[in-house]
């Protein structure tokens, strides 16, 4: 059995200090999150990101159905806005300038950026029945930028490649690995060959703060469940929990009707007239 040194020691209690004082707290949830990267500098990224994206791909010509996700995702911003006003963190979203567009792809996905650029495939379209399950998918994905979830995740990947230090620092010394791991942090890096999937930690994050950001809006957040019971019946195959980053259906489903009750108290349907 190994006996551990002083510098052994030293070492451990450096590295403890410094996670600690990088951590943050995720609001609404509470949960510590490790923070090795300034949000202000993860939204510069994700803007220049964004903006390729968009002239890189096709806008829906459906006025209906793109006005249809600007309406939505609006009064979801708006909800998100005054909970945080609501909650003495004024300053939260500094730098957020929300935007919504619909991209003609097949692909069932949608996402949110840093900074509250929100984009919605129309591939997932055909599974929404009503605007509610569609604020359930713009509040979950809003959700995701709101917790600093992508920022979280350049950390974990920062700190395992052995750069524990600032964003700007990492860009300066290693540019590109820098700028390939924040495409792949937001969601955009499968044009490297890989992904930075949001875990499931991050996953039933999203869906709790979603419920709560989709009934501040005036959605229903009991649609939420009739939403992914579609999604689970669009699915051909399905993987054991433990093989993927995201919930197995039931198990999503199970810790959404969980959180309904609490959700229920921050339906305001006359907020999504």
């Amino acid at each position: 059995m190994k006996t551990l040194t002083h510098h052994s020691i030293v070492g451990w209690a450096v590295v403890s200090l410094f996670l600690f004082t990088s951590c943050a707290t995720v609001p609404v949830t509470g949960r510590k999150q490790l923070s090795l990267v300034k949000e202000s500098e993860v939204m510069t990224l994700s803007l220049t990101q964004y903006e390729q994206f968009i002239k890189t791909n096709k806008l829906s010509t459906n006025k209906t159905e793109t006005e249809r996700i600007k309406r939505v995702g609006n009064k979801i911003a708006v909800a998100v806005g005054k909970y945080f006003v609501d909650k003495g963190l004024p300053t939260y979203l500094n730098g957020y300038k929300w935007e919504f567009n619909l991209i003609e792809d097949k692909s069932i996905n949608a996402w949110c950026m840093p900074g509250g650029k929100v984009v919605v495939y129309t591939g997932i379209l055909p599974l929404m029945k009503n605007d509610a399950q569609l604020a359930t998918v713009m509040s979950h994905e809003i959700a995701h930028a709101v917790a600093h979830h992508s920022s979280e995740r350049m950390s974990e990947q920062l700190l395992a490649q052995g750069m524990g230090t600032a964003l700007s620092v990492a860009l300066s010394e290693k540019p590109q690995e820098t700028q390939q791991l924040a495409m792949a942090a937001f969601g955009l890096g499968s044009q490297y060959g890989y992904m930075l999937p949001f875990s499931r930690k991050h996953e039933y994050e999203a869906d709790e703060m979603g419920l709560y950001f989709m009934a501040m809006a005036g959605y229903d957040p009991a649609q939420s469940v009739e939403f992914w019971k579609t999604m689970a019946k669009s699915k051909t195959t399905t993987n054991p929990e433990f093989l993927s980053t995201h919930p197995l259906d039931e198990n999503r489903i199970a810790k959404i009707s969980e959180k309904l009750p609490e959700a229920m108290k921050y339906y305001q349907p006359s907020a999504g007239k």
